[in-house]
């Protein structure tokens, strides 16, 4: 049955937040070695999955001094009004 806008409307905002990494060329930096090997480990609907995410991620690789993982909050870059206003989490 298909939902109706209303419905929608009801839902939480869909805060979305992209969860990426790979080696870097310095750890004090964040200029990748090789954009192609990045890691795009998803996008995720509000900041608390995305950092479960990270947190996986960034622990798996902990041996690997140059491998680092980010968030980025899509949601501010899809709609800069909201840039400085927390997520559903606070973030």
């Amino acid at each position: 049955m298909a939902e109706t806008r209303e419905a929608r409307s009801d839902r939480q905002p869909q805060l979305l937040h992209l969860v990426f990494g790979g080696d870097l060329e310095d750890i004090e930096g964040i200029r990748f070695t090789d954009l192609n090997d990045v890691d795009i480990v998803g996008v995720f609907p509000n900041y608390a999955s995305a950092f479960d995410a990270w947190k996986s991620k960034a622990q798996a690789t902990v041996d690997n001094a140059r491998r680092r993982y980010f968030i980025v909050h899509l949601h501010r870059l899809l709609d800069p009004e909201t840039d400085g206003q927390p997520d559903a989490s606070g973030r």
